[in-house]
């Protein structure tokens, strides 16, 4: 490790940068999806064919998971969040100039290339900050990554209110995040955790892997139905009002980034398996209270609970797979990830065909049984972890 564990100053820095670095991912993110329906009314597409160019990003993104582990291991974490975060905030230059429908997939698709690149490379970073740490402190980075996407969604919004174009938009979020790439670059970790201890770049994922992939599986599937379908069902099952159909949604996102400030605490008095038990009742008892009790207060009150459940998963699983002593942390992290964004990418179509073949609710209930089953893995995980 690049400085002394036991020093505090030294530490903050190295936590303050890789902070920013997380704010910088939620930014682009945030602020490429808040302006999607401008983008779409530009280019004249239809709903499926919006639907068909944003599977270019996904594809991207999934087409990068296997490489971004071998690069973070072979280049070093440092030299890829920096490179991944220039790219990354400049790809948005070309989304918002994208005159074609060509040149639309092929922006996205490279956008979400290096939206994984800088995933892998920046968790890499937080696991050798919490190696100087010597306690988890994940959490509070995927929290500073939701605040983020609040701060984008609001700067969207202002955008579009002032009929600004979405080039001069991404151009703003661009300067900031080379800003902050300026003002970090140095400061990132140098070294990361496990370096010049001999482990092989490619390896097959063990048990202890493979069990936290699927638990990542399964929080996605809940946090991707949370995001494409609640406004759905708060429209079409709890029939609300229509200034209360985007409730339950920001319910769930008020918990999930909220909880994700304190979950490293709770992670470091009650251990990753209580704390993974705690999160999938919370996700199953919130999602039944919405099921049973379709009705805008019970469902709001629902969908809180999961973004309580579901906040802490995601971080304490990547923050886990950094401490794998069977192969290097990029690695590691490529490898649940892989494992985890399939659920992200499955659970809502999922929802979409089952609700077809019965009804949302019914749909609803398997995103519930996903909640029970992060319950049981996290307690199957205590036995299976790697040596």
């Amino acid at each position: 490790m690049s400085a002394d564990p036991i020093h505090a100053p030294g530490r903050s820095v190295y936590r303050a940068v890789v902070s920013a670095l997380f704010f910088l991912s939620g930014l682009c993110f945030s602020s490429w999806a808040s302006r999607i329906p401008t983008i779409q009314q530009k280019m004249g597409l239809s709903e499926a064919g919006l639907g068909g160019v944003l599977l270019a990003l996904p594809a991207g993104l999934m087409l990068s998971l296997p490489v971004s582990g071998w690069l973070v291991a072979r280049a070093g974490s440092r030299a890829i969040v920096i490179a991944s975060a220039l790219v990354y905030s400049l790809l948005l230059i070309g989304i918002g100039l994208a005159e074609t429908h060509l040149t639309l997939i092929i922006c996205l698709f490279a956008f979400g290339f290096a939206n994984n690149m800088l995933n892998i490379s920046m968790n890499t970073q937080a696991v050798g900050v919490e190696a100087m740490y010597r306690r988890t402190v994940m959490a509070s980075f995927h929290g500073l990554w939701s605040v983020a996407g609040f701060a984008g969604a609001a700067i969207g919004s202002v955008m579009i209110g002032n009929n600004i174009s979405p080039f001069y938009h991404f151009t703003f979020i661009m300067a900031a995040c080379w800003l902050i790439v300026a003002l970090c670059f140095r400061y990132t970790v140098k070294e990361d955790s496990g370096k010049g201890e001999k482990r092989p770049l490619f390896v097959l994922p063990d048990k202890s892997l493979i069990y936290l992939g699927i638990i990542a599986f399964c929080s996605m599937i809940c946090e991707g139905t949370m995001f494409d379908w609640s406004g759905v069902y708060f429209k079409k099952v709890v029939l609300a009002e229509k200034a209360l159909i985007g409730a339950g949604y920001m319910a769930f996102m008020f918990t999930m980034a909220g909880s994700r400030f304190v979950a490293d605490w709770f992670s470091t008095r009650f251990g990753f398996t209580r704390i993974l038990q705690a999160s999938g009742l919370f996700t199953c008892t919130g999602l039944l209270l919405a099921i049973i009790f379709p009705s805008p207060a019970p469902a709001i009150a629902g969908f809180f609970l999961v973004g309580i459940g579901v906040s802490s998963v995601v971080p304490l699983v990547y923050s886990e797979a950094g401490k794998s002593t069977t192969t290097t942390p990029g690695v590691a992290l490529a490898a649940v990830s892989t494992i985890g964004y399939l659920g992200f990418l499955l659970g809502p179509p999922l929802i979409g065909f089952i609700a077809e073949l019965s009804s949302l609710r019914i749909s609803f209930l398997l995103i519930a049984l996903m909640g029970l089953t992060i319950a049981l893995m996290g307690r199957a995980r205590s036995g299976h972890k790697s040596s």
